[in-house]
């Protein structure tokens, strides 16, 4: 029976890091499974259903990014999952968040930190998607079984980018503020500046640079839509996207 948190896996390399983390979360209620690489990760995530992962990016045997991406790919598994790196450009969180994380932690970190994401993670997870079918032009996505097409063609979203397009494809065709977007999906606890940024950039990749008719679009100073607007020019501009900050309070350093 999963603890009243939830059942979280820790995959993570460095043992120090991964029992503090482990000891902390299960002080707090939480059920704690360990993997030391991403090919037991893999093995564990097979066989168990967690309510969230801790994914370390530089992993030995399988490397933490292609671990999500099979995740995602291979075992068709929404699980949350939360990548831990030293790395802590722009890109670098662009490519986890491609790969199918939903958010992204860089080290050093506050161990508080890592279980409010956590929390908000299994929150949003644990949301049930309810509703009908929604289509916007040939985008169709299904709640109930959780798929997204476009054209015939399954797009894969990572669970943040499935709700953030179940948002604005729901609201259709009305402009959808920051605010509202993020509200609903992390419960008022605002992420950090380019967090949004990036699922909207990774969701725009999936499902309109295939694509010749864009649906996603960026309406200057007021928000987001999707929309078929069948040639008509709309005033948007391309999401910025800035610096990712360092975390200054820490208590888990980088290795």
């Amino acid at each position: 029976m999963k603890a009243a948190g939830g059942l979280i896996l820790i995959v993570e390399d460095h043992m120090a890091i991964a029992e503090m983390v482990g000891e902390f979360l299960e002080a707090r209620g939480y059920e704690v499974d360990f993997a030391r690489d991403g090919a037991d990760a893999l093995r564990l995530t097979a066989e168990n259903t967690y309510d969230a992962i801790i994914l370390d990016r530089t992993l030995p045997r399988v490397d933490g990014l292609d671990v999500c991406r099979r995740i995602r790919a291979e075992q068709r598994r929404s699980t949350p999952v939360l990548m831990l790196t030293a790395r802590d450009t722009l890109d670098d969180k662009v490519t986890g968040l491609e790969a199918g994380a939903d958010d992204y932690l860089t080290k050093p970190f506050a161990i508080q930190e890592l279980e409010a994401r956590i929390a908000v993670l299994i929150r949003r997870g644990r949301k049930s998607m309810g509703g009908g079918v929604l289509r916007v032009a040939d985008l169709v996505l299904d709640p109930e079984v959780m798929t997204v097409h476009r054209d015939g063609m399954e797009l894969h979203l990572s669970p943040t980018g499935f709700q953030l397009l179940s948002i604005l494809m729901r609201e259709s065709p009305r402009v959808v503020s920051r605010q509202e977007i993020e509200r609903e999906i992390w419960k008022g606890e605002s992420p950090d500046s380019d967090t949004l940024r990036s699922h909207l950039y990774n969701l725009r990749k999936a499902m309109d640079r295939p694509f010749e008719n864009p649906l996603l679009h960026t309406m200057q100073t007021a928000g987001y839509k999707v929309a078929d607007l069948s040639g008509v020019q709309p005033r948007e501009v391309a999401p910025a996207i800035t610096a990712t900050p360092r975390y200054t309070e820490a208590v888990v350093s980088a290795h």
